[in-house]
């Protein structure tokens, strides 16, 4: 009975860390992905912005 508790023993530290190596592995995928979208809406702030000041430019430069 000694050994079989020794062997749950040394399995159970094994998948502890494989546990905690998925969830590392998920809050590192979360957090890529929450600043690739923080990038993404910036960028498209910044575009946004550059139209209007192209067609303002444009409506500038065409009527007045």
């Amino acid at each position: 009975m000694h050994t079989e508790l020794e062997a749950q023993r040394s399995r159970s530290p094994i998948l502890k860390r494989a546990i905690a190596g998925l969830v590392l592995v998920g809050a590192v995928a979360l957090g890529i992905y929450i600043i690739i979208g923080v990038i993404k809406a910036i960028f498209w702030t910044a575009v946004v912005i550059l139209a209007v000041a192209a067609v303002l430019w444009a409506l500038k430069t065409l009527v007045w």
